[in-house]
This record gives C-alpha cells, structure tokens and sequence, in this order.
C-alpha cells in the first residue's frame, strides 16, 4: 500500500451531480475540485463519462464510495473493488474515500450507511478490512465518519476516538464530514468540538459540508438543504484545528442550481482564507 502525496489542493469543491454536467462544461467555473460517487462510474462508456472525462481535463478528482461496507462480515467485493481500482487507474483521482459503515450481510446487501457498534472487536474487524482494501488497491483510502441516530448499548469506545483509532492502526486518511459531527453531537448529546480535538490532524485529508433536516424528534442528515449556521461555526474551528483541508459541499437531494453550490464553495474559501491553524 503506497500513500500518496499530500494534495497541494486547499480550497473548496462540489459534488458533480446530473443535472450540472453540461453547465459545468460550457462555464468551467472557478473551482478547487470535484467529487463523484464511485459507484456512479463502474461501466465503461455513456454519458456521465463522456462529461467526467472533459471536466478531468480542469479539475483534480475525489472518488468518494458509498459501496464497500468495510465495516460488513460479509467478505468484500472482490469485483467492487476491482471496478473501483480500474476507475482509480482511468481518472487518477487524488483521494479515495469510503465511510466507517456495514451495509451488507452475507445474504442481502442494504442500501443505507449503518453505524458500527463501537467496540474493540468491531475496531479490529474495520482496521482489517481497510488493510485489506488499501492492498488490493494499492494505495490509502480514507473513511468518512458517518451521521447515525441510535447508539448500541454495548458500546464501550467513544465515537471519536473509534475514528481516530482506525487512521492510527492501519496508516489510512480520514473524510472529516463536519455536519455528520454536529448531527451525531445535538442527537447523542456530546460536545462536537471534543470530537474535531480528537482526530489526528495529519489524517485528516478531506472535509465534508452538508444540510439536515430539524422538522422531527433528532437531526436526519439528508444532504438536501444549506448548510447551517452551527455547522459553519464547527467548520471554521475544524480548519483552526487541522489547517486548510479539500471541503466538499455535499448536496444530493433536490439539487439547487449551479450557482447556490458554487456560493457555498466561496465561503468555505472564504473561512480558510480568514482562518489559521492553531499550534498543537
């Protein structure tokens, strides 16, 4: 497993959706990057394609993967993960990401991001299953922290440090998704900045931005609305915390137009511009 080097990129970029391919070819916009979902490109032609392949040619690229279920009993994919080396080979992105998740048992695979118990042998189970991952694919991933809404009564290791434990063990980076830290803290009452104090700085090679929906008894992390207030608060003390960092801003239901997500980006550029690490 070879890690690669650390992305010059320290500024803002979206996740390329449907319906903004074609204006994001005829406008190039000024951005940092863009982000796909891996799974979204396993065949090997059509049109999403054709339009990832022009706009490679202007912007570095995140392969963020929702498919893997590192945290499953079932064995991994061998042919998911197969697909996912051969998209690495074709479009060079410049990080590889997944979730601290399961999502599949051996007979049925579940199309949700479901949260681990945290245990030591739940922590023993993912580690491996990353190392395995980064072998077959020759290189580090990263894994993103995952917003939940319950927790298992056998847990014994704080969310936190159950996250930071995995980078430590098996030397991969971590997707800091900050709205999934403000989610999971206002539904299971922990101090959201406790969790950014805990995640090794040096891991942290990415960040999330996000919206939630409020309307019912806990926070649901929908990635369908602004991003918050609140949230935007956490993010300006994470970028204290672990220094300028790749922020996506994360929207995958009812899409706005281009240019809402092109406004989100400025101010996260803004925030890093206007933000400095704080020595350890």
């Amino acid at each position: 497993m070879t890690r690669p080097d650390a992305p010059s990129i320290r500024s803002a970029g979206i996740g390329l959706r449907a319906p903004h391919y074609r204006e994001l070819c005829d406008s190039i916009p000024a951005l940092g990057w863009l982000e796909v979902h891996s799974e979204n490109f396993f065949g090997e032609g059509g049109q999403p394609h054709f339009f990832l392949g022009k706009l490679r040619e202007h912007y570095p690229l995140s392969l963020h993967g929702v498919g893997l279920g590192l945290g499953s009993v079932a064995a991994l994919d061998t042919a998911h993960l197969a697909k996912l080396k051969t998209l690495i080979a074709r479009y060079q992105p410049f990080v590889v990401s997944d979730h601290v998740c399961w999502g599949a048992t051996p007979a049925r695979h579940l199309n949700d991001l479901l949260p681990l118990p945290y245990t030591e042998e739940a922590l023993m189970h993912f580690c491996q299953r990353v190392s395995e991952t980064q072998d077959a694919l020759g290189r580090q991933i990263l894994v993103e922290n995952v917003s939940s809404y319950l927790r298992y009564s056998h847990s014994t290791i704080a969310e936190w440090e159950f996250v930071a434990a995995i980078a430590r063990r098996t030397g991969c980076g971590l997707l800091l998704d900050v709205n999934n830290v403000y989610v999971n803290a206002v539904n299971h009452g922990f101090d959201a900045r406790c969790y950014i104090d805990a995640m090794p700085r040096d891991a942290v090679q990415e960040i999330h931005l996000a919206g939630f929906d409020n309307s019912g008894p806990c926070l649901i992390d929908t990635h369908g609305t602004p991003v918050c207030d609140a949230v935007w608060s956490l993010y300006e003390y994470t970028i204290q915390r672990v220094g300028d960092t790749p922020t996506l801003i994360e929207w995958d239901t009812d899409i706005p137009p281009l240019a809402t997500l092109l406004q989100h980006a400025e101010k996260a550029n803004a925030i890093m511009e206007h933000t400095h690490a704080q020595p350890a």
